[in-house]
């Protein structure tokens, strides 16, 4: 019997990598694909012109893309928001930066002076089978942050401060419109929610400084915290 050993990585689904690997080895023998679903599998291809057995040891990372979603969420100054977020299981990235104005390709110096329109955001990447959209805005953003405050957060005063859902298809405008009305009803803040809930339009990157900021700089500026 002549064996050996094989590590495969794939994505291909089962059936097709069968067909692959018969064809590979000319088409003479089978897999058992029920022996296949749960990833670490031991396969044997059978030749059936001279009955040798070939033991296939099969390492498979199953690399089913998960579906995900980017939302960007505008609620204060981005340091601490994007420090809160980065830690949530289900979110997969995250990044700072300028959105809501009408100034193309805003810098930092231009956004703080309050008058470009744009607030300061962080463009959250997530996989709803991990969080859904509905509990990244009841579990993190509205208590993250105070939805109360109108363009403000803490010490920090301006329109570039405000709290704002930039939503990317209906689907996140109903559900953000649902969790504010829940909120609402349950009188989780003493005050009206001043959220706003708009469309996302251009989203444009923070500098690097900026990214990962408190990251890079322990202890640095924050108002934000859980409630």
């Amino acid at each position: 019997m002549d064996a050996f050993k094989i590590d495969v990585a794939t994505n291909i689904p089962a059936r097709v990598l069968s067909f692959k690997f018969q064809t590979l080895f000319g088409a003479i023998g089978k897999f058992s694909d029920k022996k296949w679903n749960l990833g670490y599998r031991f396969l044997s291809l059978v030749d059936s012109r001279t009955s040798t057995i070939f033991s296939l040891n099969f390492e498979v990372a199953m690399k089913n893309e998960e579906q995900q979603e980017v939302i960007i969420l505008a609620g204060g100054c981005f340091w601490g928001v994007e420090e809160l977020f980065r830690k949530v299981t289900g979110v997969l990235a995250t990044e700072v930066g300028y959105t809501g104005g009408d100034l193309k390709n805003p810098t930092y110096n231009d956004v703080k002076t309050g008058t470009t329109g744009h607030a300061e955001a962080i463009k959250i990447t997530f996989t709803p089978s991990q969080i859904e959209l509905k509990d990244l805005l009841t579990q993190h953003f509205f208590r993250l942050h105070d939805p109360t405050t109108l363009n403000r957060q803490g010490n920090d005063v301006g329109s570039q401060y405000r709290s704002e859902i930039f939503y990317s298809n209906e689907q996140q405008r109903t559900v953000s419109e649902e969790v504010i009305q829940q909120l609402e009803k349950e009188d989780s803040w003493t005050k009206p929610i001043v959220t706003k809930i708009t469309q996302a339009t251009e989203f444009w990157s923070a500098e690097d400084f900026h990214q990962n900021y408190l990251q890079k700089n322990p202890g640095g500026y924050t108002c934000h915290f859980y409630r």
